[in-house]
Order: structure tokens, then C-alpha cells, then sequence
């Protein structure tokens, strides 16, 4: 598929949109994969400083889209691809955030798997947008991010399953919960962008 270049300056921001994604879930990922409870609050704010600059790039995506007359894609599909992307980063900020909050000393080992899934999506949806003014195989990143959103799942019903199968008390149970919950989330709002570039692919192929 290739678009027809109209204000080429969107697939820039775009890209800049996704790799910030990438930032803000290979940190959480890296954190949840060797967790150091002394080192998590420095972690958390390293994603928060990275939502924030995405919050910033969104905003000026929407600016710009306020300002252009002729845009590559339909507006709306602009607005949902740049709001759908920010939602990604919002969960992972939501998860780390709960590490904090919650004083999680030790997380869900399926915690760290869920993360690890995320950061394979948002590593998909990265090569995607990449290709949304490019001749490629788009829609194959697409796929395999649902793909993966299907793995989520699975990991997080069983993960929730064991820790009501396990000797939790309840406080705790609550907490580990919700982050299997907003990492799942994330997933799910990863699938969200997939199923945007899916959209924008048969509008304009």
C-alpha cells in the first residue's frame, strides 16, 4: 500500500509516536524482568517522564492536523491512530504507577510475561507505522500484534486464576491482580492501533 503523500510530516510524528511507545514498554519490561524493589521508583519515573513526552507529541500531532487541509489519511482515522497509540503508553504508565502506589515488593512472574508481550506489540506497531507511506507488508505486523493480544490473554487468565489458587491474603491478592489487569489492558490497547492501521490499510489500498 502507498498512500498518497500529501502532508508527509504526520508518518514523522507518527514514527516518533511509536518509538516513544517502545521507550516507555522495553523500560517496564526491563524492570518487571529483573525486579529490584529499591530500584522501581527511579523506573516509574523514567516511564512517567516518557508519557509526558508523548502526551506532548499527541498534542502536536492534533495541532497539526487542526492546521492541514489536505492530509494523507481521513481525519478521524488520524485523530483515532494518534489517541490509540497514546492509550498504549497510558496502561504501561498505569502498570509501572501501581508498582509504586501499591508498594509491590514482588510481582506476578506473569507480570513480567505480560510485559514482555506489550513490548513485542508495541515492537510490531513500530515496523507498521513505519510502512504506512512505504510499500510493505503492514498488515502482517498488524496480524501478529493480534496474535499476541490473544497470548495476553491467555497469560492473564491463568495468571489470575493461580494467585486466587495461591496463599495471598486479600490485600495483596487485590494489588498483583490489578497490574495483571492494566498490563492485559495495555495489550488490548495495543490490538486498538492494530485494528487503526488495519482501517486505514482498506480505505486506502
Amino acid at each position: 500500500m502507498r498512500l498518497i503523500p500529501r502532508e508527509t510530516k504526520f508518518f514523522d510524528m507518527f514514527a516518533e509516536v511509536a518509538d516513544n511507545v517502545i521507550k516507555g514498554a522495553k523500560v517496564l519490561s526491563d524492570l518487571l524482568h529483573d525486579y529490584d524493589y529499591e530500584k522501581m521508583p527511579a523506573a516509574v519515573e523514567k516511564i512517567k517522564q516518557i508519557e509526558h513526552h508523548g502526551d506532548d507529541m499527541t498534542h502536536r500531532i492534533l495541532i497539526k492536523l487542526n492546521q492541514t487541509f489536505i492530509t494523507p489519511f481521513d481525519r478521524e482515522d488520524i485523530h483515532l491512530l494518534t489517541s490509540s497509540l497514546d492509550d498504549v503508553l497510558d496502561f504501561i504508565n498505569g502498570a509501572s504507577d501501581r508498582l509504586l502506589t501499591y508498594k509491590i515488593v514482588t510481582p506476578s512472574p506473569s507480570a513480567k510475561v505480560l510485559a514482555g508481550i506489550v513490548l513485542k506489540q508495541t515492537e510490531e506497531l513500530g515496523k507498521a507505522v513505519a510502512l504506512l507511506n512505504k510499500d510493505g507488508k503492514l498488515l502482517e505486523h498488524c496480524v501478529e500484534v493480534n496474535r499476541l493480544e490473544n497470548e495476553a490473554d491467555q497469560v492473564s487468565r491463568e495468571a489470575i486464576g493461580r494467585l486466587f489458587d495461591g496463599d495471598y491474603d486479600p490485600i495483596t491478592l487485590i494489588k498483583l491482580k490489578e497490574l495483571l489487569e492494566i498490563l492485559e489492558t495495555a495489550s488490548d490497547k495495543a490490538e486498538d492501533v492494530a485494528n487503526v492501521l488495519e482501517t486505514v490499510v482498506l480505505k486506502n489500498g
